[in-house]
């Protein structure tokens, strides 16, 4: 198999620009079969990115563009590898006729993710600004785009490497003074080791504590939409939507299953369940759909409730209404309120101290909703500079860094003598290291780059 691989760099479809990128050895001379620069230089022999105007061929030879073309030679690029790149009109013809001269040439097709996995491999990115390439192209609100940039340049990896680094002194304290007793190396005193663990501990713990703010980011709210039939739940996923996600009809029992769609909506990403309406029946597609409606609320971080306000309470709004209540957050949405209100505000609001009143049919009141939404889910700024945990591959490891740390500081306390502590705290070096790939398994590695597509 050919260690140069190739590929189509931008999204499916006709657009303004496409890219094919190649990398790997002679990446130059093979992308220079492929381009020819209207000047009097070969891009085998051009300066490092810098741009050529130029004609594309196709594998005879034969003109199909006019594009530009760089170099990037190793280890200045992004791969760590020689690269190079070429940029013509995003015709899907075009770029499939130039990929297929490529390949004529040499290259091979880039397996998902494989220009990033050799950035990872040779030293150009650890796994954590790896995860961020895929996060920020997955970024769907601004605060999510900003923590995916700053993990790219770094910002987890550095506080990462701070707690490594602090038990890496400590190891190597360790062993300079286990392996080498005759050597004037100071001993380690116990208040040292315990200084040491409890930072570690300390930091270990500061991180652990920002994974449900990193996974909203990433991942968004798990948000259910409940209610009685016919109160506006599907008419409220499709205003926020914006488009006609949901059937609607008057009919009661239209939704029958769970639809799911995502908002975002204060800046907050929702991940939005709308479900069928909480009532007794006897026809059995329903009675499954309110089921289905039940265990989505109670899986939800968020429950948006949707009354009628132009009818008073019924027995099956208590329903859903005692279902809302065991949420971890409520947002009580009064909707049709274009129509002439019969609900007793004063009285809901003791039971919901968030209540927002629209109407769905007209997309009239949702604004009020954002600032609710952003209240019980604070985004931050989603900063650059906040280093932050963002999936469970880096709990697990962080979680397992922490363990190993507590049991080296129960043996402190015992009284274990520090070659044994010595075994607890290279565990942790190991987890830790796990969150930036120092330590990690091919296996695992080969999941992540799997999430990738393939110019990436």
């Amino acid at each position: 198999m050919s260690d140069l691989i190739a590929a189509v760099a931008t999204a499916p479809g006709a657009g303004g620009v496409g890219i094919l990128r190649l990398s790997g050895p002679k990446a130059a001379e093979t992308a220079a079969r492929v381009f020819r620069p209207a000047r009097k230089i070969s891009l085998a022999e051009a300066p490092d990115r810098q741009l050529l105007y130029g004609s594309v061929l196709d594998k005879e030879g034969r003109v199909i563009d006019n594009g530009l073309a760089f170099v990037s030679r190793a280890p200045h690029s992004y791969t760590g590898e020689e690269t190079a790149e070429l940029q013509c009109h995003g015709s899907p013809m075009v770029l499939s006729l130039a990929l297929e001269a490529l390949f004529a040439a040499g290259a091979r097709q880039a397996l998902a993710g494989e220009f990033t996995k050799r950035a990872f491999l040779n030293g150009r990115l650890d796994l954590t600004q790896a995860e961020a390439v895929i996060d920020l192209i997955d970024a769907e609100t601004p605060a999510a785009a900003r923590q995916a940039a700053g993990r790219l340049e770094g910002t987890l990896s550095r506080k990462i490497r701070e707690i490594y680094d602090g038990l890496v002194d400590v190891s190597a304290h360790f062993h300079a003074v286990l392996d080498y007793p005759d050597e004037d190396i100071d001993p380690f005193r116990e208040e040292t080791i315990r200084t040491a663990l409890d930072r570690g501990l300390t930091a270990t713990a500061n991180l652990l504590a920002t994974y449900d703010r990193g996974r909203q980011l990433t991942s968004g709210v798990p948000t259910t939409i409940l209610g009685r039939p016919n109160v506006g739940k599907s008419s409220l996923l499709n205003a926020l939507v914006g488009y006609d996600r949901a059937i609607v009809t008057q009919i009661p029992g239209t939704t029958r299953d769970t639809i799911e769609a995502k908002a975002s909506v204060g800046g907050v990403l929702l991940n939005l369940t709308d479900t069928a309406g909480l009532r007794e029946t006897g026809d059995e597609a329903e009675r499954l759909g309110v089921q289905r409606s039940r265990a989505a609320a109670e899986e939800a971080r968020l429950v948006l409730l949707v009354l009628d306000g132009a009818e008073g309470l019924t027995q099956e709004d208590g329903q859903a209404i005692a279902l809302a209540r065991e949420a971890p957050a409520c947002i009580c949405i009064v909707n049709k309120s274009d129509l002439p209100p019969v609900l007793d505000m004063d009285a809901l609001a003791k039971d919901f101290p968030h209540i927002c009143q629209v109407s769905a049919k007209n997309n009239a009141g949702l604004e009020a909703l954002g600032p609710m939404v952003a209240k019980l889910f604070p985004t931050g700024s989603g900063s650059e500079g906040e280093a932050l945990l963002t999936n469970a591959r880096q709990v697990e490891a962080v979680t397992r860094t922490r363990e190993n740390l507590l049991r080296a500081q129960e043996g402190l306390e015992m009284g274990v003598p520090p070659d044994l502590l010595l075994t607890d705290i290279e565990g942790a070096l190991d987890a830790l290291g796990e969150v930036t790939g120092t330590t990690v398994r091919e296996d695992i590695t080969g999941r992540i780059f799997q999430r990738f597509c393939v110019g990436k």
